[in-house]
């Protein structure tokens, strides 16, 4: 396996994450309660989420969060009917989130800015609090993650998962669970120190590997979508993400003997259907990697991992993701490629 980017920025960033949320929480959480009552007193009814790339993939843990605690409904933006149709909905009683490490793409600035035009609420997240979408929104919830080095986002995604569990938590006025937050840093930590070496020495099993689909549901249908982009930014395998449910309808044809699935099982609500889908998928041959917490699937895979510290089911996505991102990191140096420039690829994608 190459060595060359062993101290590579990707990696450090990786390493960072539990300093990272555990800095944010602390500095943030008060300012997290003041966002979501000055929203409770404007009366929002629902959220609107506009983001691009893993941002886009947080604002989707978002929508569960948001319902669970605070039962609103989420919609995630099109800004393409703001920037180019220039045919934006109308948001009266709407939280208008604008997530963003950079805070300068304009698409994503342009739906704050429209929610801004139209009387709502609006929030940007994001690593750069000078940025135009904090000064185009009314609130400012920034992630205090540092400088981002590597193009493919690791410590910024999982504060992104934080920023947004603190305020739908808030929103929710869901005080245990509030409490609960503070155990995802150490968790965060001990997935990197008890999964780096077991992480490393499989990737190389899959250093030719071309396809895949990686597929999880309910709060880590997001860590499914995440764990799929790394994969095509930094190793460039086409691995397509799914829900557990969507996958039956029509995708499982797919599976052969040695087809690689990914799979995140960890306990909860939806692990027994996740549970008698790898059932489904060992049958067929599959080439099975497992992340999970529970014995009888991670029995089931062909390359079991397993998740260290058991979490609830809503926060077991930080666990999940960091894990996913430890392979995608080695796969990458097993591939031979440069973990922290990714070919074609910019840390700042301007869109409109």
């Amino acid at each position: 396996m190459s060595t060359n980017h062993d101290h590579s920025f990707l990696k450090q960033e990786i390493w960072a994450q539990p300093e990272v949320l555990a800095r944010l929480l602390k500095q943030e959480q008060r300012n997290a309660a003041q966002i979501a009552a000055a929203v409770r007193r404007a009366g929002v009814h629902n959220v609107l989420i506009a983001a691009r790339g893993s941002s886009d993939n947080a604002a989707r843990y978002g929508k569960y969060l948001f319902a669970s605690f605070a039962r609103l409904p989420v919609t995630l933006a099109a800004p393409s009917l703001y920037t180019l149709y220039h045919t934006p909905p109308r948001l009266e009683h709407t939280l208008v989130v604008g997530i963003s490490q950079s805070g300068r793409s304009p698409d994503i600035l342009a739906v704050v800015e429209e929610g801004r035009r139209q009387g709502a609420p609006t929030l940007a997240i994001t690593n750069t609090p000078d940025s135009p979408l904090a000064a185009a929104a009314n609130f400012l919830l920034p992630l205090h993650a540092g400088e981002e080095r590597s193009i493919a986002a690791t410590k910024t995604y999982t504060a992104q998962l934080m920023a947004l569990a603190m305020l739908a938590t808030a929103l929710g006025e869901a005080h245990g669970q509030q409490a609960a937050l503070a155990e995802v840093p150490a968790a965060v930590g001990r997935c990197l120190e008890t999964g780096d070496d077991r992480i490393a020495q499989i990737s190389e099993r899959y250093r030719y590997m071309e396809t895949c689909v990686v597929i999880g549901r309910g709060y880590n249908y997001a860590t499914a979508y995440e764990i799929a982009l790394k994969l095509k930014e930094l190793t460039y395998i086409v691995a397509e993400p799914y829900s557990s449910a969507d996958f039956q309808h029509g995708p499982i044809a797919m599976i052969a003997n040695g087809f690689p699935v990914l799979l995140l099982a960890p306990q909860g609500k939806v692990y027994a259907e996740t549970h008698a889908l790898a059932e489904k998928l060992a049958a067929r041959g599959a080439e099975l990697l497992v992340f999970s917490d529970q014995a009888p699937t991670l029995a089931l895979a062909r390359i079991p991992v397993a998740l260290p510290v058991s979490l609830p089911e809503w926060l077991a996505p930080f666990t999940t993701i960091t894990l996913g991102q430890l392979f995608a990191y080695h796969l990458t140096l097993a591939k031979d490629y440069d973990p922290d420039h990714p070919r074609g690829l910019t840390k700042v994608t301007q869109t409109r």
